[in-house]
């Protein structure tokens, strides 16, 4: 028998057209099952947990969201993407589906996002998964911290203006496409990242090739919120909560410079051979840890 992709589906969230893939809500026997809501990282969209909610599709009511600005969502009119917002998005689409609580597997920026969310209402969250989601180390914070506020303003001005004239890159083929997302992530088979290719490009009127999301996701605002009500946020979440984290990473383990500490009741676990896109890289240990996990 041959098994039915996701369906697409849409959801308003402060006026903007936000998309959403379901993978189904019933069992066999006609039973609900219970809901699971994968998050994914900036830059990315739903579709790149297509191998994770195949796997859990017959036990979980799989959904996937495309944040703002990425996939087939819509993008801000004036380029300014906020964590608070992203947080409000998450919290519209659980509304919406009249769900909860719900268990979150979620990625990078989805990661920041879905904590946040599982912090503010701590009795809609069942367990949470956040795959290196805490941002930039307490040592980053303090680096990028260190220069005066009027100067980081004004790069940040800066950077503003020249995406506004930025054109989303062209590529003259799929392939070209495809090559760039192997560039990206030497971790990934050709499988994953033809996979992950054709769902993350559009194609242009004159035929080549641009990547979905918005380009003014390269440029973040100068502060978020301040330390204190993050470490707030993180100490308010009542689920158990799963942080992972890849040994070849960029990012900083929690465990290691001193994050842990602001959770009740975390984890952590390292993936070694995997770098930022664990879920990725070692799907295979990835799928048993979450298994386990959930």
């Amino acid at each position: 028998m041959t098994i039915a992709g996701p369906t697409s589906q849409t959801f308003i969230s402060q006026r903007l057209r936000l998309h959403y893939v379901d993978w189904g809500q019933f069992d066999d026997e006609g039973r609900k099952k219970p809901p699971l809501v994968l998050v994914h990282g900036g830059r990315d969209h739903a579709r790149s947990w297509d191998w994770t909610a195949e796997a859990l599709r017959e036990d979980w009511h799989v959904v996937a969201m495309d944040h703002r600005g990425h996939g087939d969502s819509e993008w801000v009119s004036d380029g300014n993407y906020q964590s608070g917002d992203m947080v409000y998005d998450l919290a519209q689409l659980i509304h919406q589906l009249g769900v909860g609580p719900v268990t979150i597997v979620s990625h990078s920026m989805g990661g920041n996002v879905a904590l946040r969310y599982a912090g503010t209402f701590p009795d809609m969250v069942t367990k949470i998964v956040a795959i290196e989601g805490l941002g930039p180390s307490p040592k980053r914070q303090a680096e990028m911290r260190a220069k005066p506020y009027p100067e980081r303003l004004a790069e940040w001005i800066g950077k503003k203006r020249a995406a506004s004239g930025r054109i989303p890159r062209r590529y003259d083929s799929i392939e070209a496409a495809f090559a760039r997302m192997i560039e990206e992530n030497s971790y990934l088979t050709e499988d994953q990242a033809r996979h992950l290719t054709i769902h993350g490009v559009n194609r242009n009127e004159d035929g080549t090739y641009s990547w979905k999301f918005d380009p003014h996701l390269n440029v973040w605002p100068v502060e978020d919120v301040a330390d204190a009500f993050l470490h707030q946020t993180w100490a308010a979440i009542t689920a158990p909560t799963l942080l992972l984290y890849g040994a070849d990473s960029w990012a900083s383990n929690p465990e290691g410079d001193g994050r842990l500490d602001h959770f009740r009741n975390a984890r952590v676990i390292e993936f070694e051979k995997a770098g930022h896109w664990l879920h990725h890289d070692q799907f295979d240990r990835f799928m048993g840890t979450l298994r386990e996990f959930l």
